[in-house]
């Protein structure tokens, strides 16, 4: 079974810096390929980012490209979104998923986090 826990979120800012973090409990982490989403109140879950199981290829939604960077470190089991110049429209909950795949995540992963909410203030 594997557990997703999210931690780093918080109050910012327009123009701060947050960095998201995922650790994910599963033994086989380099296994597994990650990915960021986020839903605003009254709208639907959106992808934000997403890494393959090796790290080697990195995928970004337009609203974020350029601001936000999606790494991992296979030592610590752990995912991370560094969000930079954050606007008020990027306030939302954070949600990382996992899958076993060898590509990347862009619709959803079989295993979901918590969440962790970010806000925005102008």
């Amino acid at each position: 079974q594997v557990q997703l826990v999210e931690s780093g979120g918080g109050l910012v800012q327009a123009g701060g810096s947050l960095r998201l973090s995922c650790a994910n409990s599963g033994r086989t982490f380099r296994s597994y390929a990650m990915g960021w989403f986020r839903q605003a109140p009254g709208k639907e879950r959106e992808f934000v980012a997403t890494i393959n199981s090796i790290g080697s290829t990195t995928y970004y939604a337009d609203s974020v490209k350029g601001r936000f960077t999606i790494s991992r470190g296979n030592a610590k089991n752990t995912v991370y979104l560094q969000m930079n110049s954050l606007k008020p429209e990027d306030t939302a909950v954070y949600y990382c998923a996992a899958d076993r795949t060898t590509g990347v995540l862009t619709t959803g992963g079989e295993y979901w986090g918590q969440g962790t909410q970010v806000t925005v203030s102008s």
